[in-house]
Parts: structure tokens; sequence; C-alpha cells
């Protein structure tokens, strides 16, 4: 079995600790934890990771957020993987801050990122971990908040919150998203 993970953020290293840019994170903790290394690709940073037998695809776009399915579509094709074996890792105001969601479908919640791969890929029937960064800005100040860098605060709570999106990935990889919205959402 073979699935695209798929982090989203920005690239650049003005980027590199924004909470916009939490997908790349967790991209960047599961390539550590089965040690590998990224390789700059065609739209995309990839690594090619195995895990208890299955094909982790793990790409960061190098596309910017906005045109992140450009990359995604590309290497679905490229590697034959199926609309139902694409992960896409995605930060979400919506969540308070390190609360973890992966869900089957959904629309783009206003995020630009899932916005363009729904409309890439015409159809919004893919699986996504959205990772909380919470909503703590002031009116009008939202882009300078995603775009923002962690604070202390917030850097010490979110990186057992990491951790635990890359278990969620293998999980899903191992188990399939249902039992693993079971056993994950709402911890």
């Amino acid at each position: 079995m073979k699935y695209l993970i798929a982090g989203l953020g920005n690239i650049g290293a003005e980027y590199a600790n924004t909470r916009h840019n939490i997908g790349f994170q967790i991209a960047d903790a599961l390539c550590r934890e089965l040690e590998g290394s990224f390789v700059t690709e065609r739209l995309a940073q990839l690594v090619r990771l195995k895990y208890r037998g299955r094909s982790l695809v793990v790409i960061k776009p190098t596309t910017y957020m906005n045109l992140s399915g450009k990359a995604i579509q590309y290497w679905m094709r490229q590697e034959n993987i199926p609309l139902e074996n694409l992960l896409v890792l995605v930060d979400d105001i919506a969540l308070p801050l390190g609360q973890l969601r992966m869900k089957m479908k959904g629309g783009d919640a206003g995020h630009n990122g899932l916005d363009h791969i729904i409309q890439t890929l015409g159809t919004n029937e893919f699986a996504r971990l959205r990772f909380g960064i919470g909503d703590d800005f002031a009116r009008g100040r939202q882009v300078e908040f995603v775009l923002g860098e962690w604070n202390l605060q917030e850097k010490a709570l979110i990186a057992p919150r990491v951790d635990l999106a890359t278990d969620m990935v293998k999980s899903y990889a191992m188990v399939g998203i249902e039992r693993t919205m079971t056993a994950f959402n709402n911890k």
C-alpha cells in the first residue's frame, strides 16, 4: 500500500517557524522519526519512507501554500496513488491551539491551500489532518497571525502535539481513517 502525505506550508526561511507551516513541521518530524531525508524534486521536497510494510511518499510542496494542489496532483499521478490514500496535513484557526482532528472530507474553511487542492483535484473528498493553531488575533490581523512565528509558550505546547500528529499519520497508513479518527480525535 502506498500513501501520499502532503504537509502544507510555504518554502523559505522566513516561513520556517510560522503557524501556517505546521504541515511542514509534521512532515519533518515524520521524516526524522522514520530516518529519511527530503530531496527537492518537481514541485515539492519529497521523501519516500517505509513504515511496517507501507510506503509513505511525503511531500512539502515548493509551490507555496496557495498553489499546493499542483504538487499534490502531480505526485498522486507520478506515484500512482489513489485519492483515498491522500492525507493532507494542514493548519486550522478554527481549532484551539494544539487540537488535532482527522477528517475524511470537507470544505476549505477559508484556507487557501485547501481551496486550491479542492479546485485542482475537483473534489473535497480527501483525508486531512487539521492541526489547531488557535485564533488569538485581532480583527483584520488573521494573515499576520498565521504567518507569524510561534511564541515560546506555543512552541512548548505544540512539540508533543506534533509527535501525536505523526502517530496519527502512521495510524492512518496502518488501520485507515475511521479507526484513526476513533482512536485519536478528541485526544
